[in-house]
């Protein structure tokens, strides 16, 4: 888990300069919030405020995510309203949250727009039952978290907006149908039946703390799309949860609130959970843990009971997870990953286009944001298998199909990355022997979409011949892509379930 952290590759330093920009960005909210004379519970708010921005906001142009921010009190301030004003009526309360719950988890087929305002109107209303918000707190809070997203989207959008000089890339929308066969339909049902059960789980375990276990669901919830997914997702929360609590015995409870030390190990952690967020939710979940910790240090509240009680609620709310994915309108792993699998060879057949069009002369053709696409759905296709090649998946024949499909993707993506970059050379000439290859490798992947496997390995190889490529770079990526494009024909048109073939 370590090495898949701080060893991962981070092209650009993009994960750095997040986490970065991140810690700059609460910091300032929060100072902002100290210096105009707000409360402590106003500040926490205007943290978490600022925290969701950019951690939640993620379009694909600048100005989208602008667009994006600025519509996030609409939908996080009348909940708000609502969470103080059921303070005192909890049967009221409870059926607002899950149909809050719901209704976040629906809005994803809007896009990352939906996205990103369904989980702040539903953290909102998390962080009123957190702070035990009511009516009276109102002004000052929206005070708070109105003054938070202006100090946030300065940092962002103009202290440090470092993807103006990263190409736009589309975030792809999952796969979906229409009615309950449409993805977020049956996800937005799970949600709701499984934070039903967390709820009310969650108040037998105490009658304090039981939002942990609503959340604990949702969050289990976001960026999963099959029960595979949700079934890896609760289990890490599960494990960052108990590391977190860990470290929270040796970090939160002898800090006792302490104000210099606190605002330092929440800096840590706020880097930590944008850092490792794209490649360990486990360890993300471990500084959420640490930092929510600390939190109630400063709140005077933490105990050692308390540490284990979120345990105990953490693992409720998985359950709920868990027992909504599996027993309602259940998506499998299988038809998620071969949606996504199919989304890529697109993409692969999109790249190779552009970028013989730019080979041949054209200007207008550009393979780049293809490419980076590209990278995006190989990685929605990790997330969807993450459930085949987990250490503790039983599952050995498919397991090992999943780590050949994941492996012969990679080659794609690295042969289309080497393509794109030798296209972008304004000295790349004309070659009649590029066309024909690019001809070869779209027919391939066509006849992969068809699931013709023995087509499509005979028109890869045909093309492949030794030797060609020595005098022109562009030829060997493009039979290195036949060669791998041809090897994916086993084990995507095999049985799911029959063991690979030789």
């Amino acid at each position: 888990m370590l090495k898949r952290v701080f060893v991962a590759p981070d092209p650009g330093r993009v994960r750095l300069r997040f986490a970065g920009r991140a810690v700059i960005g609460v910091a300032l909210a929060v100072a902002l919030c100290g210096l105009v004379g707000h409360s402590l519970v106003a500040a926490i708010t205007g943290g978490l405020a600022a925290l969701l921005a950019l951690f939640t906001v993620t379009d694909a142009t600048v100005r989208q995510q602008a667009v994006t921010t600025a519509l996030l009190p609409a939908a996080g301030l009348p909940v708000l309203a609502v969470a103080a004003v059921l303070h005192n009526q909890p049967v009221a309360r409870d059926l607002v949250f899950l149909a809050v719950m719901g209704l976040g988890v629906y809005a994803r087929r809007w896009g990352p727009r939906g996205h990103a305002l369904g989980i702040f109107a539903f953290m909102t209303f998390f962080a009123a039952q957190f702070l035990h918000t009511v009516p009276g707190q109102l002004p000052e809070l929206y005070a708070a978290v109105v003054l938070s997203l202006a100090a946030s989207a300065a940092v962002r959008f103009g202290l440090w907006c470092y993807e103006r000089r990263l190409p736009a890339v589309a975030v792809p929308a999952p796969p979906e149908g229409r009615g309950l066969a449409r993805i977020t339909t049956r996800q937005a049902v799970q949600a709701t039946l499984g934070g039903a059960f967390a709820l009310g789980l969650g108040q037998v375990l105490s009658d304090q703390r039981w939002y942990w276990a609503v959340g604990a669901t949702w969050w289990v919830f976001v960026n999963t799309t099959s029960r595979g997914e949700t079934l890896v997702r609760g289990f890490r929360r599960v494990l960052g949860t108990v590391i977190g609590i860990g470290a929270g015995f040796l970090v939160a409870i002898p800090l006792e609130g302490a104000g210099a030390p606190t605002a330092a190990i929440v800096a840590v952690c706020v880097f930590g959970i944008f850092y490792t967020a794209a490649v360990s939710y486990s360890w993300m979940m471990f500084f959420v843990t640490v930092m929510v910790g600390v939190l109630y240090g400063v709140l005077g509240v933490l105990d050692a009971s308390l540490l284990w009680l979120r345990v105990a609620e953490t693992a409720v709310g998985a359950l709920g997870a868990v027992l909504a994915v599996l027993l309602v309108l259940p998506v499998t792993t299988h038809a998620v990953t071969d949606a996504w699998i199919q989304k890529a060879l697109r993409c692969v057949h999109a790249c190779t286009a552009e970028a013989a069009e730019r080979l041949a002369g054209s200007l207008s053709a550009d393979p780049g944001p293809r490419v980076a696409e590209l990278e995006v759905l190989l990685g929605r296709v990790r997330l969807s298998l993450a459930p085949l090649v987990h250490p503790l998946s039983p599952l050995k024949a498919r397991k090992a199909r999943a780590r050949q499909v994941l492996a012969l993707l990679d080659d794609c993506v690295r042969e289309v990355r080497g393509l794109a970059s030798i296209a972008a050379d304004p000295a790349a000439s004309h070659d009649a022997r590029l066309s024909a290859a690019c001809s070869r490798v779209e027919a391939t992947v066509e006849a992969l979409l068809r699931q013709e496997s023995l087509q499509a390995r005979g028109v890869a190889r045909a093309g492949a011949q030794p030797g060609t490529a020595a005098d022109h770079p562009a030829l060997a990526h493009l039979h290195g892509l036949e060669r791998a494009l041809a090897d994916l024909a086993t084990p995507l048109h095999s049985s799911p379930r029959a063991p690979l073939a030789a």
